[in-house]
């Protein structure tokens, strides 16, 4: 189950930026049920002992199976309680704005993880129950990842705008851009900070973070310093964050990063969380730009309400006749095609970057030499004939340079913001924990 478990959470983490995804099934105070102890109240929603509980047998297995010493348990306790109001304060959020997921959705979103995973939907399951996971609790666990990226998505995502400035600034001071297939495996810890420290907050907290770098100067191990010290979010894993591509690093740790050797810690930085230390484990990957890019022209008949699937295929097929007896390709786009933008010009596409075009195009101009052309074929816009002219290796470094500088830029303003947004939720929230009571 690692495997289809780890695709999961890279495919959606994405997105989440860390935050799990436990299956909390959270009963509300209006329904009157009766509960096995209540370690948090949220708003209107509960949670119970034993969802804590759950969680935290999985994180004692996990520890145990890999031969690590657990934290005290009370760290281990108040650290997944924490995580399980941030996700309950999203869920109800979504339930709030309607966000929700559809079967379709979900299946297609369970058919992705298994093909990637090399499976059938049936392996998957069976591999799925023989770790002891039920394919309902995997489903239920999906389906929350899937919304909570939507959340992120509708509140943060979507609402983030990229200058060409910014890009420029970017690429002029960012050692990082360019190795984009690059990826950085780095360890964290956070030692937080509260909205409008106080001064003696502020010095309370350096100092801690001082002490836990000499500490690390002395030999101490950073993992399980991670685990007994750390506040992040991924503090029982030993503060490790995974692997990470530069677009996807926290603005915080960008200049760091690009400075440390595998194996380094760097110097501790502060943020509006609080102070961060972190060491880059390793890296791996290298940067490639060159593509390949075909030179193409197509004719486009579309289907409407005037012109049939049929009728559309029969005039492509007379066309595709007439190319064949020598008629001028050019002529024939310029007084056939739908294309209206290429038509002009003879149905000349330029050149066309690897997967610009839909994959039954771009299928059809990959079986073709320079100079042919292909069958009628058909795609969501309607029949194609489509022409290969020729094939060049180019070398797309400024416009992947630009791509991944903005893909960066909003990684970054998207980390801050959902930091923000998450601290909002909070605060706004009624939010009353119960773990001295039980």
């Amino acid at each position: 189950m690692k495997k289809i478990t780890t695709l999961l959470n890279t495919a959606i983490l994405l997105s989440c930026l860390g935050i799990g995804s436990p299956a909390i099934q959270a009963v509300t105070l209006s329904e009157g049920v009766e509960v096995d102890g209540i370690v948090a109240i949220i708003n209107n929603s509960l949670i119970t002992r034993s969802e804590l509980e759950k969680e935290i047998n999985e994180v004692v297995e996990r520890f145990e199976s890999a031969g690590n010493q657990l934290p005290p348990m009370s760290i281990i306790e108040d650290q997944l309680l924490e995580k399980l109001i941030t996700i309950r304060l999203q869920l109800d959020e979504a339930e709030r704005l309607g966000i929700s997921v559809t079967p379709d959705m979900l299946a297609t979103a369970i058919g992705n993880i298994a093909r990637k995973n090399g499976l059938t939907i049936t392996q998957m399951r069976e591999s799925l129950e023989a770790d002891g996971m039920s394919f309902k609790a995997f489903r239920k666990k999906l389906e929350q990842e899937i919304v909570l990226s939507r959340l992120k998505n509708k509140e943060i995502i979507s609402k983030i705008n990229v200058s060409d400035a910014e890009i420029d600034n970017l690429l002029k001071h960012d050692k990082t851009i360019g190795r984009k297939n690059m990826e950085y495996r780095l360890q964290h810890i956070l030692i937080p900070l509260p909205d409008a420290a106080s001064p003696g907050q502020i010095a309370n907290a350096k100092e801690k973070t001082l002490e836990i770098m000499t500490r690390l100067q002395n030999g101490e191990d950073f993992e399980r310093l991670a685990m007994l010290e750390s506040k992040g979010q991924n503090a029982l894993n030993g503060g490790n964050l995974g692997w990470m591509k530069p677009a996807q690093l926290p603005s915080t740790f960008v200049d760091m990063v690009a400075e440390l050797n595998p194996g380094q810690v760097a110097m501790p930085v502060r943020s509006s969380s609080g102070f961060h230390i972190v060491k880059l484990a390793d890296v791996r990957g290298e940067g490639m730009n060159t593509i390949t890019q075909t030179q193409a022209r197509h004719i486009l008949i579309s289907t409407n309400e005037m012109v049939s699937d049929n009728d559309a295929r029969t005039r492509m097929e007379q066309l595709h006749i007439r190319l064949e007896g020598g008629d001028d390709f050019a002529t024939l786009a310029r007084s056939h095609s739908d294309d209206k933008g290429s038509a002009i010009k003879g149905g000349d596409l330029g050149w066309v970057d690897p997967d610009s075009v839909v994959n039954k195009f771009q299928e059809e101009m990959d079986n073709l030499q320079p100079g042919e052309f292909s069958k009628p074929f058909r795609t969501e816009f309607g029949w194609h004939i489509v022409q290969v002219l020729d094939r060049r290796d180019f070398d797309n470094s400024e416009k992947v340079l630009r791509s991944e500088a903005r893909e960066i830029l909003v990684n970054r303003k998207a980390k801050e913001a959902y930091e923000l947004y998450l601290r909002r939720l909070r605060d706004e929230a009624y939010v009353e924990k119960r773990l001295t009571e039980l």
